[in-house]
């Protein structure tokens, strides 16, 4: 979404008002707007959640359910290639939306559910991924869930937590989820986040979420975080920002994701654009989606990537590691230079800097298997 229609759509979450009282600098992203950071700061935000646990507003994000049986929802293959019928009741998975030509619309979480599918949609994807799936999937089985908020809870100390306010919670495993109940009111909670760190996404009424965020705030242990720190905790840990790291023009080979595409679609080819991503499995992609770590400039989305004289790739996400005290990034570049250890140049402002290739995540995931 352009800085234009962010500024006129203007959308806030349920919590805006608790984010403004609390210092939170607001910010338009994606559509909506958003706390960048509390008065403490993006650096403090980010080391809190690596040595304790901290909060994320991501209502913005699109919570989104099919509904029906496994037969009604199968054609979401078509374009989503994951293979449904091999997912566990309350299992999540990491996954892309495919367009025509092997681009990437967007990339989402799809959990299976008693009674069908839940997905997360990116923010500023949302409208456009539902009108995709609805290519394939009835509207009148689908659901947008804009009466619920989403609220990461972050960090090594986050199970002990939430545990103490949603007993059970600590029995779930990466990527698994389930229904509890708070207040008598149904939430339903999946061990998952995007820092790198051990955490939960709780889906949450509209009306419940700013009491839900009080309650956690009671325990010295956890701050809210802001989209800055939220940023460069991801960086660390490798993860993809749609819309920078990957795009409608970019395929998951390129990107480094074909792990997020199952066996079976990869094999039976039957989903959007699968003719291209074959081909590219069997004769490789001209780029990839690599870790760069500069010497000592901080190389931001833009700068161009030279081996020599020869501009090979550019950088799509960039920033200073608070947890590795160092510039971080990662980017695009011709395959023949992404191994490990490649000595590269960065063009930051007119000047060449020192990089290597590093294999990411810069900072080692603590996630519970």
């Amino acid at each position: 979404m352009s800085q234009n229609a962010e500024k006129i759509t203007d959308l806030k979450t349920a919590l805006y008002d608790f984010h403004v009282s609390v210092g939170g600098k607001m910010v338009p992203f994606a559509g909506y707007q958003m706390p960048v950071q509390y008065p403490e700061g993006i650096m403090k935000e980010h080391l809190h959640v690596r040595a304790n646990a901290g909060i994320f507003d991501v209502s913005h994000m699109g919570q989104f359910s099919i509904y029906g049986t496994e037969e009604e929802y199968l054609p979401l293959e078509k374009i989503v290639p994951i293979d449904l019928k091999s997912l566990n009741n309350n299992q999540s998975k990491y996954t892309v939306l495919m367009n025509k030509d092997g681009g990437i619309d967007d990339d989402l979480i799809v959990t299976k559910v008693e009674d069908g599918l839940n997905i997360v949609l990116n923010a500023a994807c949302k409208h456009h991924d539902i009108k995709r799936i609805h290519e394939v999937i009835d509207p009148s089985k689908t659901k947008l869930h804009e009466d619920l908020s989403l609220i990461a809870i972050q960090g090594p100390k986050a199970v002990e937590i939430l545990d103490n306010i949603v007993p059970g919670v600590s029995a779930l495993t990466f990527m698994n989820g389930s229904q509890f109940k708070l207040n008598n009111e149904d939430i339903y909670v999946t061990r998952s986040g995007y820092t790198g760190e051990d955490g939960f996404e709780v889906s949450i009424k509209n009306s419940l979420a700013e009491k839900f965020c009080k309650t956690l705030l009671e325990d010295q242990n956890v701050k809210l975080i802001g989209l800055g720190a939220r940023d460069s905790l991801r960086l660390e840990a490798g993860l993809c920002l749609y819309g920078h790291d990957l795009d409608t023009k970019t395929t998951p080979v390129e990107a480094s994701l074909i792990w997020a595409l199952s066996k079976k679609n990869k094999e039976e080819g039957n989903f959007l654009g699968a003719s291209i991503i074959k081909d590219q499995i069997k004769n490789g992609a001209l780029k990839k989606r690599v870790g760069i770590k500069p010497e000592k400039t901080i190389a931001r989305e833009g700068s161009k990537v030279f081996k020599g004289d020869k501009e090979i790739g550019i950088i799509t996400s960039g920033g200073f590691g608070p947890s590795v005290n160092g510039p971080v990034a990662m980017g695009y570049v011709l395959k023949e230079f992404s191994n490990e250890g490649e000595d590269l140049e960065l063009e930051v402002r007119g000047k060449r800097h020192a990089a290597k290739i590093f294999k990411m995540p810069f900072y080692k995931k603590s996630y519970v298997k």
